[in-house]
């Protein structure tokens, strides 16, 4: 049977939808409604009550079954899709069955190895690592997943070095605290010696880390011009390098849309969504200030999304959130499953980021 009792989590997300616990059903309704959710998660076809009443350890009768799923459907947690069929779920059904859950299921063994393994290679450039990481939740929950990238403007220089290529060329190299790494080529002069570019990235260094991409400011002159040369060509060179236009997007297993949907139009519609960066980052912050972790049907606020359920989870560098984890399937979602790859997914990649 699927576990009760609804944890701290369920009870955020109940106070952020306005629903209070005296509106709770009783204890028998409850386990009904969640059997015919769990039931139709997994064969996608109307419940009956012979076959609820059948459910293992329930011990009602079927004529039992049959009045409480009709007042279930009176309350509006059940619908009936044809005269004589049996009932599915509506999103008030699936909220119900979500926030009776006391906490996300644990991944299975093999999951488990595929996020170790993920995690342990997990290095380089932030958007390859990002991009890589939308592919795994989506290959561990079988549905379309999303990862939001850091924004510069929110993340600080870690670290900076000033290198020689060649005899006219020369790359500024920028850590930022959220993992990413900006690379710029500046142009040198004759004069640009090694000793001049110790000493830039050092006057650099003392200026810029602790500061966002976007707070660079002016640099006091040092007595040396060509010292001071190669940092107004390093400064120039950030401050017209990094991308303002917004937070990066990734999404991966948008193949897996086909296969989680039988009407096209739907999966048209998703897929549409999902190909609008503003969109999606709009979406997903909506959901996390609502206090929520899974949006269902309407709850998105999107009208195209009203057969989609949105399990989201933030993901922190040095203890800050700085993006966002989630995945997007129907409101027929396994909901326990989901809830815990986003969970494990987003704890390993802040891990990931912070340690660099």
């Amino acid at each position: 049977m699927p576990r009760g009792g609804p944890d701290g989590l369920a009870t955020d997300l109940r106070r952020g939808l306005g629903i209070l616990p005296s509106a709770m059903l009783d204890d028998r309704k409850a386990a009904i409604l969640r059997v015919v959710v769990e039931e139709y998660i997994e064969t996608a076809q109307p419940v009956g009550s012979a076959m609820v009443a059948r459910w293992p350890g329930l011990g009602v009768s079927s004529a039992t079954v049959r009045n409480d799923m009709g007042a279930l459907e009176r309350d509006g947690y059940l619908v009936q899709p044809h005269t004589s069929a049996g009932r599915i779920p509506t999103d008030k059904g699936y909220r119900f069955f979500v926030d009776s859950l006391t906490q996300p299921a644990a991944l299975g063994p093999a999951q488990n190895q595929q996020v170790r393994d993920f995690f342990s290679h997990a290095h380089g450039e932030l958007e390859r690592v990002l991009h890589d990481t939308s592919r795994l939740l989506s290959n561990l929950t079988d549905y379309a997943a999303v990862v939001i990238a850091p924004s510069h403007d929110m993340t600080t220089v870690r670290a900076l070095h000033l290198v020689g290529l060649g005899p006219r060329v020369g790359l500024v190299v920028v850590v930022l605290s959220n993992g990413a790494v900006e690379k710029r080529v500046v142009d040198l002069t004759p004069e640009a010696t090694e000793a001049r570019l110790s000493a830039a990235a050092s006057r650099l260094s003392a200026h810029l880390i602790g500061c966002t991409l976007n707070q660079l400011g002016t640099l006091d002159p040092t007595g040396d011009g060509d010292v001071d040369a190669l940092c107004d060509a390093a400064m120039e060179a950030l401050s017209g390098g990094h991308d303002n236009d917004g937070d990066q997007v990734f999404v991966g297993g948008t193949a897996r849309m086909a296969g989680a949907f039988d009407a096209v139009h739907t999966v048209r519609q998703v897929l549409s969504i999902l190909e609008q960066q503003y969109v999606v980052v709009s979406l997903l912050r909506d959901v996390l200030d609502r206090g929520l972790s899974v949006a269902i049907g309407t709850e998105t606020g999107m009208q195209p999304l009203a057969d989609c359920s949105l399990v989201v989870a933030p993901y922190e560098v040095e203890g800050e959130p700085v993006g966002t984890v989630g995945v997007l399937g129907p409101t027929r979602m396994r909901y326990e499953q989901a809830l815990a790859a986003v969970a494990v997914v987003s704890k390993r990649l802040g891990k990931a980021l912070t340690e660099g």
